[in-house]
């Protein structure tokens, strides 16, 4: 077996994610929020490297893993950026995942309208600064507004005004150079989720007669299956975690618009590739995506 980190494959994929292994990143020392202005710096160092498209370092003193503080630097990034917004995905909704990046629960990315394509889709390398790390999930695409109410949405509220089910391929990436090194402050959930693109299948209207949650997905690397996995993986059912979406921006004052497409969280865990690489993924009866990557 070659020792070189791009031909060696894992469970989480090539070994291209930086030094540090899933589930041994090593925690930074702060605990406590960050400042206003502390927010507004960190979101910036974030933005530059995402918009001049290169890796940037995190100034220690500004590394913390209060939950609060990520979430308001993840806001302000998306703010700062002003990138249209085609949906949401949802970060960290399996188990397998929150253990290998050490975080508490799930966490959302928005989704740039510019970044989401129709299976078959080959995508350039310019959507891309570090990694293309992907994973296998079920989406949806709403049909009717979800606009903030001071009571939490049910998931048969949520349910009525889902369009359709998608077939998806959420690709992430994040502008530090150790995928599991950064998450000992969180740093892919502060770099909007890590998202960055989305692939989608045809759309299934029917999707209430599935049985998502025992759903399975199967996923191939240049034509050899690498892995499998189960809809139940987001947070045991893709329509829980799409209502855990629906509320995170209620409680925000936010809305889950007409024809945004939500992405419900990896049910095959990571799984990094390359330029170079085609990934088909299986989703049974739901449908089939091939995604290569430029």
């Amino acid at each position: 077996m070659s020792s070189r980190p791009y031909d060696e494959i894992t469970t989480w994929g090539r070994r291209i994610h930086g030094s540090t292994l899933p589930g041994e990143g090593v925690r930074c020392a702060r605990t406590s929020p960050l400042s206003p202005a502390e927010v507004e710096q960190v979101a910036a160092i974030i933005a530059r490297g995402r918009g001049e498209r290169h890796s940037v370092a995190m100034p220690e003193h500004l590394r913390t893993r209060d939950w609060g503080s990520v979430m308001a630097v993840m806001e302000r990034l998306n703010a700062q950026l002003g990138w249209p917004c085609g949906g949401w995905k949802i970060g960290a909704a399996s188990v397998e995942v929150q253990k290998a990046e050490g975080v508490p629960g799930p966490a959302p990315g928005q989704l740039r309208r510019d970044a989401i394509f129709q299976s078959p889709a080959r995508l350039p390398a310019a959507l891309f600064i570090n990694y293309r790390c992907s994973e296998c999930e079920f989406a949806f695409r709403m049909a009717d507004d979800l606009p903030p109410r001071p009571a939490p949405f049910s998931e048969a509220e949520v349910a009525e005004r889902v369009e359709s089910l998608l077939p998806a391929l959420e690709i992430g990436d994040t502008v530090f150079d150790d995928w599991y090194g950064a998450s000992g402050y969180l740093g892919a959930l502060m770099d909007n989720g890590g998202a960055a693109a989305l692939v989608h299948g045809a759309p299934v209207k029917a999707w209430r007669d599935i049985d998502l949650a025992n759903a399975r997905i199967d996923l191939s690397l240049n034509g050899r299956h690498v892995k499998s996995g189960y809809g139940r993986a987001a947070m045991g059912h893709p329509l829980t975690s799409l209502t855990w979406m629906a509320n995170w921006l209620r409680e925000r004052g936010q809305t889950l618009r007409a024809g945004e497409i939500v992405s419900t969280g990896t049910c095959t865990g990571h799984f990094f590739t390359a330029q170079g690489d085609r990934l088909e993924i299986d989703y049974g009866p739901i449908g089939h995506l091939v995604v290569d990557f430029d």
